[in-house]
């Protein structure tokens, strides 16, 4: 998959490995904030990644230092503790996209912005990736002409998108969000989980599942010639990178 390395120089195919490789200089410990959202995820019944990913995904966005990041499915902000907590004591991005398919969670997204006094450099947007996505198309055509109003509705040129979207619509998120990243930006997902058992046809939600699942292996087969994709295994889940390859 790699390109190899050519000279001392390492190629395109090994940024990757090296962004998603472990860092022993970064504390192991879920930041304050991020932990009392934690107990509030249980409490409200939802989940978030694992610990071992969102740390893994913290690590490599150090790494990046990015000036523009998009968060897909940012809840009520246990990812994005972790993040703020990351960007108070290293380089903060100049904008920071949290996006959310409803607004229930955009209230508590806002206090979570308020604490790390972090108003002017986020946005918190609500609504579906495709609609968004191709209002940021629209705004971009628009603003080649000089007609554009205000700030795009997401971030063009990222150099950092996480999504964390419902297996159904997680391949379609990605393929509609991977043309927002910037030269070198890098996307980063969760592997979905395999579907399991005997499905039955009648069963919506498990053939929601299973109809996502082979969407997701058909985007990875997809992307194989126009991007680099690395798998990190950690514990209770795996973290998915993707970097174009031109």
């Amino acid at each position: 998959m790699g390109d190899g390395m050519q000279g001392s120089a390492p190629s395109k195919a090994d940024v990757l490995p090296y962004i998603l490789s472990k860092d022993s200089d970064m504390s192991k410990d879920e930041p304050e904030i991020a932990a009392n959202i934690s107990q509030q995820l249980q409490h409200m019944g939802l989940s978030s990644w694992s610990q071992s990913v969102i740390r893994r995904l913290r690590n490599s966005i150090h790494k990046l230092k990015p000036k523009r990041v998009i968060e897909v499915g940012a809840g009520i902000g246990h990812r994005s503790a972790w993040l703020y907590d990351l960007f108070t004591v290293t380089s903060k991005p100049e904008r920071y996209d949290l996006v959310e398919q409803g607004a229930k969670f955009a209230v508590i997204l806002h206090r979570l912005m308020t604490r790390y006094e972090a108003n002017d450099w986020t946005n918190i947007v609500v609504g579906e990736v495709s609609s968004l996505v191709a209002e940021t198309t629209a705004w971009k055509a628009a603003s080649s002409t000089g007609l554009e109003v205000g700030d795009s509705p997401l971030s063009l040129d990222s150099d950092v998108i996480i999504v964390d979207s419902k297996i159904e619509s997680l391949a379609e998120s990605i393929e509609n969000l991977l043309p927002l990243l910037s030269e070198g930006g890098v996307l980063f997902t969760c592997e979905p989980p395999v579907p399991s058992g005997d499905v039955d046809e009648n069963d919506e939600e498990m053939m929601k599942h299973v109809n996502g699942f082979n969407s997701w292996i058909e985007l990875i087969t997809n992307c194989q010639d126009s991007h680099h994709i690395a798998f990190t295994p950690l514990f209770e889940g795996t973290l998915v990178a993707f970097l174009a390859k031109n």
